[in-house]
């Protein structure tokens, strides 16, 4: 089958939905299928496509919208279906859209479906896109709804409910009337997900707590678990590699370092906890001039350091050499995928989200006990203790307490991408939502 998956976001940006889409494309095509992705243009300096990806990449055109030029964003309409529709004529008919946006990567989705079956039900060409407006039916849509919307906006705005109701109304101005069943228990950003989500044949989340988030709050009757997964080829490469001799505990950060991720709050934990420790963190983003300034003030310079970006292989070997990674965002994440990765890779998480932490359900683990920074302080000298006193009980080995290898395998993404092409043929085979 062809698949084209939209999304907000180029998979070449930095982000946990993006290192998920790219691991989807390339466990699809191992298994014989076509996978495009069309999302906004990359404006990062320097960046080129590999010659391995011209060929599934769609650069919609695209503004940057941070000051890093990392993410950018596409308007959804006529200019967007010209350069898609224009792409995808120089490839075989799509057979499925699948959408993993929730702002403007949906609203281009859900048009392409719209086009290309209003065009191939009147008879135009194949590959053809007819008006978004035009009746009639739609490709099959498998919708992946990644953004807790609610609980995302609330953290960095008190203007939320405003937000919401422009969200909603510039679904109405791009898209039209929600074709399908919007349940009259959605509300805020609950119902603008669910007017987008009226139209497809299946909607999925990476997470079984945020699908049943999705499900109470009246997005859809039935929403199905496809967790995005790790790389098999990756993992067992970065497990074969020997970790660095240390004598005392090493903890690891990974993540777009913006207020939701509560970067500074772990900062200021690390500060509190005296923890004999190093912690290396790896992202960026707009609070990194702030997370240099914290790191400077609290006079932690000597063991915590900033990494910044780095590519993904070497974001895994980072988390495979940790004794433990800390996961620190509270209510906002839809997956998480870094605990995931790490417990593939043998390496025990702090969670600050229990949700996440289910989900993971790892035999080694700590749980913050609530979100204010003594609590995460409390956890880490306890999780610091316990990891010194096992790096002394491994001897010259050097391994300490580590997540056991059968474990780790539940989540890597040959066994996901079988899971997503089950909901890919039902969906082909027109099988509706309850």
């Amino acid at each position: 089958m062809h698949v084209l998956i939209v999304t907000d976001q180029h998979p070449e940006s930095l982000g946990g939905v993006q290192v998920a889409i790219r691991l989807q494309r390339q466990h699809l095509e191992r298994r014989g299928h076509r996978v495009t992705i069309a999302a906004p243009a990359l404006h990062r300096p320097g960046y080129a496509p590999a010659e391995a990806d011209r060929e599934a990449y769609v650069d919609l055109p695209s503004r940057p919208i941070t000051r890093d030029r990392e993410y950018g964003i596409t308007w959804p309409g006529r200019r967007s279906d010209r350069a898609l529709a224009e792409a995808l004529a120089q490839r075989p008919p799509v057979d499925l859209v699948h959408v993993q946006g929730d702002f403007w990567g949906a609203m281009i989705g859900l048009r392409a479906a719209r086009g290309i079956g209003a065009a191939r039900g009147r008879g135009g060409a194949a590959r053809g896109f007819a008006t978004a407006r035009e009746r009639g039916a739609a490709l099959p849509i498998v919708h992946t709804m990644h953004n807790h919307v609610d609980e995302g906006t609330r953290a960095v705005t008190p203007l939320a409910p405003i937000v919401f109701l422009g969200l909603r109304a510039w679904r109405g101005l791009v898209l039209g009337r929600p074709r399908g069943v919007v349940a009259r228990a959605a509300h805020g950003a609950w119902r603008y997900l669910a007017e987008l989500a009226a139209e497809a044949t299946a909607v999925t989340a990476p997470s079984q707590h945020f699908a049943h988030e999705l499900e109470r709050h009246g997005v859809a009757d039935e929403v199905l678990v496809t967790r995005g997964g790790v790389d098999d080829a990756a993992i067992d490469e970065v497990r074969a590699t020997p970790r660095s001799p240390r004598d005392r505990p090493r903890f690891v950060w990974l993540g777009r370092m913006s207020h939701e991720k509560r970067v500074l709050e772990f900062i200021d934990a690390v500060a509190e906890s005296g923890i004999d420790a190093d912690v290396v963190l790896h992202g960026a983003g707009l609070l990194l001039p702030r997370v240099r300034e914290r790191i400077a003030r609290h006079g932690l310079t000597d063991r915590v350091a900033v990494a910044g970006p780095v590519p993904y292989r070497d974001a895994l070997a980072a988390m495979r050499d940790a004794d433990a990674l800390v996961q620190t965002s509270m209510g906002f994440e839809t997956q998480g995928l870094t605990p995931f990765e790490a417990a593939a890779l043998g390496t025990p998480t702090v969670f600050c989200d229990h949700d996440i932490a289910d989900d993971v359900a790892a035999s080694v683990e700590w749980r913050v006990a609530d979100e204010s920074v003594a609590a995460l302080a409390r956890t880490l000298r306890v999780a610091a203790e316990q990891l010194a006193a096992g790096l002394v009980e491994s001897g010259e080995r050097g391994e300490g307490l580590r997540v056991p290898e059968p474990e780790g395998r539940r989540f890597l993404q040959s066994a996901q991408t079988a899971r997503m092409i089950d909901v890919y043929e039902r969906a082909l085979r027109g099988v509706p939502r309850r």
